[in-house]
C-alpha cells in the first residue's frame, strides 16, 4: 500500500456501495451523489461494502487513477463511522490505522500548545 502524506485528505463514503462497481462507477459516484472532483489531487474516497470486512479506495496520483481493495481476514472486520448521508472525514493518522484494521476511534491528535496571552492593560 502507497502510504498516505500527512497533506492527504480521507473522506469515506459512509453509505455501503455495491462492489461490483470498478473505477468508472466509483468515479461517477463521486461526481454525481457526492458532488466533488474526483481528478483533483490529493484526497483519498474510501468505500465499504454491506459487509464490513471490505473496503476500495480511489485516490488519483496525478498520473492515474488508483484504486486498493482490501478484505480482512480473521478479524471483525473494520471500524467505520455511522451511516448518515455524505462523507466522513479522517486524518492520515486514522485512515492508516482503519486500513490496518483497527479502531481508529482511539487515534488521539497531539495537542497544540496554546499560545500565551498578554494582558496589555497591565503592561507597564
Amino acid at each position: 500500500m502507497i502510504g498516505p502524506g500527512s497533506d492527504l485528505r480521507v473522506l469515506i463514503c459512509t453509505k455501503p456501495v455495491d462492489f461490483r462497481l470498478g473505477i468508472d462507477g466509483l468515479v461517477a459516484l463521486i461526481q454525481n451523489q457526492l458532488g466533488f472532483d474526483p481528478y483533483a489531487g490529493g484526497i483519498a474516497y474510501v468505500f465499504r461494502a454491506k459487509r464490513k470486512d471490505r473496503c476500495k479506495i480511489l485516490l488519483w496520483d496525478q498520473t492515474g487513477l488508483v484504486l486498493v481493495t482490501k478484505r480482512l481476514e480473521d478479524t471483525g472486520g473494520f471500524c467505520w463511522p455511522q451511516v448518515h448521508d455524505g462523507t466522513y472525514r479522517l486524518t492520515a493518522a486514522e485512515f492508516s490505522v482503519l486500513f490496518s484494521g483497527a479502531d481508529w476511534r482511539r487515534v488521539r491528535s497531539k495537542r497544540r500548545p496554546l499560545a500565551p496571552k498578554v494582558d496589555l492593560a497591565n503592561t507597564a
